[in-house]
């Protein structure tokens, strides 16, 4: 079984990593997938593992130690762990790049040269910390702050639902400089984990992707240099809409791939699962509802690959194109594994098949790099 693409979409560059990804999830990640959901978590020395490999900073500029690589790279590695089992469990750990791309398209010199050649390798590992217990979608209204001191700043405040927070050998912090909601008011600093004051909380428990850690972040008057900060004092909105939009059509993408993975595994159950004298595909019933999966998969497919055209075209990411991607697809894919679910019928409970687990992620996808409902907003603005 393999993802199968558009025609002309990518080119052979690309298709040549989409091998060397595919074989080392099914060599690398796919083995460990229940010893790493039992321990909520994936071993450091694994993404040495993915350095040597060539997986990371996919799109890290040759002077930090990359390849150089587009953002089609990165839909590449979404694809195909999308169509993996392991997207279930280690989805967002291994999908979460967007420190390295803040980095390098934001960052100082100094500041790729100091993390991007040992994120590359798998030495480092970076975490964004954005979200807090009163803050999500709504980035102006982070409370975590800055205040200048001198050559520093002093931070101020608490993060919570960090992906690889416990890992992290630095965070990328959203905070206020200044005082207020505008969009100005925010920035983006960066926090070594080890730095006096910067502590991690609880390792949450979640509903799926088990073997990807998530946890809290609290920032005790942790004192930084100035020369820490991302770009300048607010620039915070500017440089994290750019991450945010890359993840607004990498979700998609994997969500898309995840929902065609689950209706092969369910067409070929219900071919072999029978009922009444007859197998579950043989109902009327089963057929349409197969046909209506097959129809919306299309569909998605098809809008997908308009958004990654036009920027392939234009060399940036149209806003209003990745949130309406955002928003349908990551709704169909909960709609297409939902019926799969239930044409599996008790047997789609169990953890034993994926379709259990590509559930649970699913329903993260219409929430991480905002909700279905900001999307909307973002959309009806535009009307």
């Amino acid at each position: 079984m393999s993802y199968q693409t558009t025609p002309g979409i990518y080119g052979t560059e690309h298709e040549i990593f989409r091998e060397t990804f595919r074989r080392f999830l099914v060599e690398e990640v796919e083995p460990h997938i229940e010893e790493w959901t039992e321990n909520h978590g994936i071993p450091k020395e694994f993404w040495k593992k993915a350095g040597a490999a060539g997986i990371l900073g996919v799109d890290v500029p040759e002077e930090y130690g990359g390849p150089g690589g587009d953002f089609l790279f990165r839909l590449v590695i979404a694809e195909e762990l999308g169509y993996s089992p392991a997207s279930a469990t280690v989805g967002p750990a291994i999908i979460g790049d967007v420190v390295g791309d803040l980095l390098h398209r934001c960052g100082s010199k100094e500041q790729c040269q100091r993390w991007l050649p040992g994120m590359v390798k798998g030495e480092y590992r970076g975490a964004f910390a954005l979200t807090e217990p009163d803050s999500g979608s709504d980035v102006s209204s982070i409370r975590a702050t800055a205040v200048r001191d001198g050559d520093e700043y002093i931070i101020n405040g608490s993060k919570t639902y960090i992906s690889n927070s416990a890992d992290a050998d630095f965070f990328i912090v959203g905070c206020k400089t200044e005082s207020g909601n505008g969009a100005k008011s925010v920035s983006v600093i960066i926090v070594e984990s080890d730095t006096p004051g910067c502590r991690c909380g609880r390792n949450l428990k979640k509903m799926g992707c088990n073997a990807s850690m998530t946890g809290e972040v609290f920032f005790e008057d942790v004192r930084v240099p100035v020369s820490n900060i991302l770009g300048k004092e607010g620039d915070g909105m500017r440089i994290m809409l750019g991450g945010v939009n890359m993840d607004r059509l990498i979700f998609p993408v994997l969500g898309h791939a995840a929902g065609t993975r689950v209706f092969e595994e369910t067409v070929e159950f219900v071919k072999n699962r029978k009922a009444f004298g007859q197998t579950i595909f043989d109902f009327q019933n089963t057929q349409f509802k197969l046909a209506d999966i097959k129809t919306e998969l299309a569909v998605g497919r098809a809008f997908i690959d308009t958004v990654i055209r036009n920027y392939k075209e234009n060399g940036k990411l149209d806003s209003q194109l990745c949130a309406m991607a955002k928003l349908w697809v990551c709704e169909m894919e909960g709609r297409v594994i939902d019926q799969c679910l239930q044409l599996h019928g008790g047997a789609g409970y169990m953890d034993e098949y994926n379709v259990s687990r590509f559930y649970t992620a699913a329903r993260l996808h219409r929430i991480f790099a905002g909700t279905s409902e900001i999307m909307r907003l973002l959309i009806a603005r535009t009307i």
